[in-house]
């Protein structure tokens, strides 16, 4: 199928995305590539790094933040909790923000959008709260917008993110048990009305029987909508 996004997105395996946008910036969302088990060699041999954005901070999604900001310099964009404690470890570059705002970051914009889930991170024995999960639309130069919904179950709002930004790639997750499964996440699809839905938070455990097959299958009644389903390190544009 000629797409034509005018934006490389390549599946790092579990929930960590890269974009790649047409000058050659690399945008990571939720990195977690150490201690992934189904994290490819490309997730390691990243040469550029322009910025990072955070969903919420449970450690798949936020595992290695810092050590990638420690190699790469990025700009990092998350929310306001999250960079109190990234600012506390010592990262540069961080930019808090919250749901309904909107930055400029390396030639994307990024606007903040809800999500249904829960957000902590783990130092030793201590749980330390990480605000509120959120996801993104990513505004590609060129006009390519991309909905990152990010750790959620489904909700009603998404009707009015698809109506507000009309994005017309969505990155969902579909792996079931701590996510959407296929059914939500097909529910999700229609309200967003994006023409592409990349699935990602599935296939890395047992405990995440959600499938790109079984999202085709509950999307069998809107054939517009493609499912691009891709294996960790494939990318689509």
């Amino acid at each position: 199928m000629n797409r034509h996004w005018g934006v490389s997105i390549t599946w790092l395996g579990h929930a960590t995305v890269l974009y790649t946008d047409a000058k050659g910036r690399n945008f990571l969302v939720d990195p977690w590539i150490e201690g992934n088990p189904v994290s490819p060699p490309a997730a390691k041999a990243l040469s550029r790094l322009d910025a990072i954005f955070v969903t919420h901070g449970h450690s798949d999604h936020f595992g290695d933040v810092l050590p990638l900001a420690k190699k790469h310099h990025p700009d990092i964009v998350c929310n306001y909790e999250i960079y109190l404690h990234l600012e506390r470890r010592g990262a540069e570059k961080v930019h808090g923000m919250n749901k309904g705002g909107t930055i400029e970051i390396a030639g994307v914009k990024a606007t903040m959008v809800h999500a249904i889930h829960s957000s902590s991170i783990v130092e030793g024995d201590q749980v330390i709260y990480a605000g509120e999960p959120c996801g993104y639309v990513l505004e590609f130069e060129g006009g390519t917008r991309v909905y990152h919904a990010g750790d959620t179950g489904v909700f009603g709002d998404m009707k009015l993110i698809g109506e507000l930004y009309r994005p017309s790639i969505a990155v969902l997750p579909i792996g079931d048990l701590y996510t959407m499964g296929p059914r939500e996440a097909a529910a999700a699809a229609r309200m967003i009305g994006a023409k592409a839905i990349v699935p990602i938070h599935h296939s890395t455990f047992p405990g995440l029987p959600g499938t790109p097959e079984a999202l085709r299958a509950e999307l069998a009644d809107r054939p517009e909508i493609e499912v691009v389903a891709l294996k960790p390190g494939e990318s689509a544009s």
